[in-house]
Parts: C-alpha cells; structure tokens; sequence
C-alpha cells in the first residue's frame, strides 16, 4: 500500500514509521500524501486514540528531498494515492488525534515540520538538531511557521540563523522536545490514552485548530457549539 511509511495498528494506537532510510527520510510529494492518506483514515477510526511517529535508520528525517520536488519524475509514484499539492505542516496540522514523537535520530531541515507537528516529542539523549538551510542559499521558510508553535519570534529568527547542529538540552529548553527516551516518559504518556474517549480528543483538537481562524469576540461561543454537538452526539 504505501512507499516510504508503515502504518501499524495495534489497539488503541497507531504507528507510523518513515521508512526511507536510505535517504535518511528525506521526504518526498509521494512520502507527504503518503502520511496524509494515513492520517485520514486515522482521523476516521475511532479504535485509535493516539499516534506513534517513529523513523528507520540513524537519521529520523534530513528534510526535504528537493530534487524530487523540483522533478517530480524522481519520485517514487504510489498508484493508490492521489498526489496533490501540500505541505508537510498542513498535513500535520489536519491529524485530529494526539501523537508522540520517538526520535532515535537527527532531525534536520523540514523534518522540524514533522516533529513540531506532533502534541509530544521524545529524543535520545545524544541526537542531534539542525536548520541548515542558509548554507544551501535558501531559508526555512515552512519552518518557522511551526517553530512559532513553541517559541518566541526572537528565538525562532536566532535558530533559522544559526545553521550548526544543537543538542537535546537546548531543544527540551526551547520546546521542541518534552523529554528524553531514556526517562521512560514516552511510554507512560502514550498509554495515558487507553482510556481517553476517543470522540472528546478529537473533537477537542479540532476546537483547538479551528482557534486561530476566528474571531476572540466569537470563541466561546464557538467552543458552546463544538461542546453542544459532541453532547448530543452521545
């Protein structure tokens, strides 16, 4: 079914895995509607009340694979998949139901999309972060959108300028990571949802996406709606 993910149901969660690891999980067009189709019918399945993202390989995601997004014939077609034109962070942003980061690799350039798109973020103690996109003559323009997610203005400017690795202390400091593996805390936050009500999640992530597009003066009245109809969706 897929290309460059695997998609693993096992209960009330779901994992899914970049699996390009000979590209250190460069993401290409197929690779990013790859993960919006599972998203979709994650978002549709009411047995699963979290999602897992994890990566094969020493690097979780080296970004974007630009060669196959200036020529598209590079790109691994799935004949399953309609390819259309979005970005990793819109994907990200239309999954409705909490996920969990597991990095046990870098994470560089626009895989920052992928892991500031998730509700929590665990690393490994010695992996490594980097924007390395003005050394390329280019700026990473996507990913400041998500940096703003976490951190100030000043601090996402300083980061997108700073294009040398960085380690798990500064980004725990940052916001970028919740913790590290070896704590042990991952586990106990993906099982805390085996007895969350899966309508509730994810009616209450879409309250929270659906925020920044209204008006302050209309949101609780909003947010009276969104609880009124999960009511009586009972």
């Amino acid at each position: 079914m897929y290309k460059y993910i695997k998609v693993e149901k096992e209960g009330f969660k779901c994992n899914v895995t970049l699996t390009r690891s000979e590209k250190r999980n460069a993401f290409t067009p197929t690779m990013v509607n790859e993960i919006d189709y599972a998203f979709r019918q994650i978002n549709d399945d009411g047995d699963i009340k979290v999602v897992i993202i994890r990566a094969e390989g020493p690097v979780f995601c080296a970004g974007m694979d630009l060669k196959t997004f200036e020529d598209p014939t590079l790109d691994v077609i799935n004949p399953h998949i309609v390819n259309k034109n979005i970005s990793l962070g819109e994907v990200f942003d239309s999954l409705l139901k909490p996920s969990v980061a597991i990095l046990e690799g870098n994470v560089i350039a626009g895989g920052f999309l992928i892991i500031l798109g998730c509700t929590y973020v665990f690393g490994s103690r010695e992996i490594k972060f980097r924007l390395p996109e003005l050394e390329l003559g280019i700026f990473p323009f996507q990913v400041m959108a998500s940096l703003l997610k976490v951190m100030s203005e000043k601090q996402v400017l300083q980061l997108c300028l700073d294009t040398g690795y960085f380690g798990t202390e500064r980004a725990l400091d940052l916001g970028i990571i919740d913790g590290f593996l070896e704590d042990g805390k991952a586990e106990e936050v993906i099982n805390s949802f085996a007895e969350k009500d899966e309508k509730a999640l994810k009616t209450g992530i879409y309250a929270m996406r659906r925020l920044d597009s209204i008006a302050p003066d209309e949101r609780f009245s909003f947010l009276k709606n969104v609880l009124d109809e999960l009511k009586r969706s009972r």
